[in-house]
């Protein structure tokens, strides 16, 4: 059975739960403090930077499916050959982080260049849509993503979404752009939608609410210093995600 079966079960059942190390992070330790975290805690993914050591690393901790992550369509081709079980064109954060900010057109070529670069029909890939685009342009892509073949989209908050207010208040500020972006995407394309951007323990549930079948969770749990507290919130994520499917049958 290939591993991304599992992922994409998750997906169908609107409960898979991706927990991000980071598309900068190239600090193999902390990686794998975040694959070992996820392991334990039953994640449905691990997202990975496209560096060959800390792919090697993380897989020798974990037979869950791992994606790598990466703005290069060749680094993504160069993942799938090393044995990634899905690629992402994103997460944007260290662009935006050089002050770099990538339109529609600019996501779509190099998603048009991925899907040239690589056998389609063997390979799961999720494209991250800019949350800091107008709505009607992230509906757009979505569509035009969804005709190439992308196999799901993730949205993000607006680069410069920062909370105002301290504790849960102050999360469901940063996680806010995402999930209304989660509206707008879940209802205008047939692919998956994975809500990304600000998702915590206490912002979850909202985005399976809001049409999510995945959520991608980084910052909250690979910012934490301690493996045993990245572990905890990792499963009270996947918690969350698994309650979500008795809401669905209790709706359907």
């Amino acid at each position: 059975m290939r591993r991304i079966n599992l992922f994409k079960q998750h997906l169908e059942e609107k409960r898979a739960v991706k927990i991000i190390a980071g598309i900068d992070n190239f600090d193999i330790e902390s990686v794998k403090k975040v694959v070992s975290a996820a392991n334990q805690a039953g994640a449905s993914a691990i997202d990975i930077c496209a560096d060959a050591e800390i792919f090697k690393a993380a897989r020798q901790l974990t037979e869950l499916p791992l994606f790598v992550s990466s703005v290069v369509p060749e680094e993504l081709a160069q993942a799938v050959q090393m044995g990634a079980d899905g690629i992402e064109l994103g997460n944007f954060d260290a662009l935006y982080k050089s002050g770099v900010r990538m339109g529609a057109d600019e996501v779509l070529e190099l998603a048009r260049k991925t899907m040239s670069l690589i056998n389609k029909a063997e390979t799961f890939v999720c494209v991250t849509v800019p949350g800091h685009i107008s709505v009607a342009e992230q509906i757009d892509l979505a569509r035009n993503l969804e005709e190439i073949g992308v196999d799901l989209i993730q949205t993000e908050g607006s680069a410069t979404t920062n909370a105002q207010s301290e504790g849960a208040r102050g999360l469901m500020e940063t996680a806010q752009v995402s999930i209304a972006n989660t509206i707008e995407l879940s209802r205008n394309v047939d692919i998956p939608v994975m809500t990304a951007s600000g998702i915590t323990p206490t912002t979850a549930a909202l985005a399976f609410a809001a049409g999510a079948s995945a959520i991608g969770v980084g910052s909250c749990v690979n910012k934490l210093d301690s493996s045993i507290a990245m572990m905890a919130v990792a499963r009270s994520l996947v918690e969350i995600a698994e309650r979500n499917i008795q809401r669905e049958m209790v709706t359907a």
